[in-house]
């Protein structure tokens, strides 16, 4: 299940894309972290080091949970099926979430009204809005992390650097082009279509992860 595969480019570009796909599918939500990035890009304030933070942080708990699932299954083969299957389950009631949020208007809105923040302040608030969110212990390290530990010890660098680039990719665009996206991000039908997109694309890697890693081979 996690064989050594020698390293190709050819072979690393799909769990690259598959990293990729799968950290946008995570990353893209309405919640408070993307708000405050939101928020910091319109008020011009400390954007490059929030989006840095942001991204980093997002780096480093994708590689842990990637090296340490990794480990994990290497030391109990068995493990790797159950997590593969539970990594299907989630996948798939999370792209169904995501399809019955299209349904439902939403829209994501922050002021660049209120006080200026210091340096350490934003930080520090970038901090708690990534590190102390539960859902980035189960997405980030536990869901990315079992994916990206199925794949062969020569690719995973390629899957972390695929799921790594969705995070700087997504927080450069919202913390930069947060003027130009802020309109847009307002408009509950641009959400309804990126959640349907967003679950169309959960349901993908699922089959994915299934026919690859939690059925038996033939």
């Amino acid at each position: 299940m996690t064989e050594s595969i020698p390293f190709t480019l050819v072979g690393a570009l799909p769990v690259l894309g598959q990293g990729l796909a799968l950290g946008l599918g995570l990353i893209v939500a309405i919640g408070a972290q993307n708000a405050f990035v939101l928020r910091q890009g319109l008020r011009r304030e400390h954007v490059a080091s929030v989006v840095a933070f942001c991204a980093l942080a997002d780096a480093l708990l994708i590689a842990a949970g990637v090296l340490g699932m990794a480990q994990a299954l290497g030391q109990s083969p068995g493990l790797a099926r159950a997590l593969a299957w539970a990594g299907v389950a989630f996948l798939t009631v999370y792209g169904w979430r995501a399809l019955r949020r299209a349904l439902r208007p939403q829209q994501l809105q922050a002021s660049a009204q209120g006080a200026g923040l210091s340096r350490r302040a934003a930080l520090a608030q970038a901090a708690a809005f990534t590190l102390l969110n539960p859902h980035v212990y189960l997405d980030t390290v536990l869901l990315v992390g079992s994916i990206g530990a199925q794949q062969p010890a020569a690719l995973r660098p390629a899957f972390i650097a695929g799921a790594s680039g969705a995070s700087v990719l997504w927080f450069t665009a919202l913390g930069f082009g947060a003027r130009w996206l802020a309109p847009w991000f307002a408009r509950p039908r641009a959400w309804q279509l990126l959640d349907a997109l967003i679950g169309l694309t959960m349901w993908l890697l699922a089959t994915l992860l299934l026919l690859r890693h939690a059925l038996p081979p033939a």
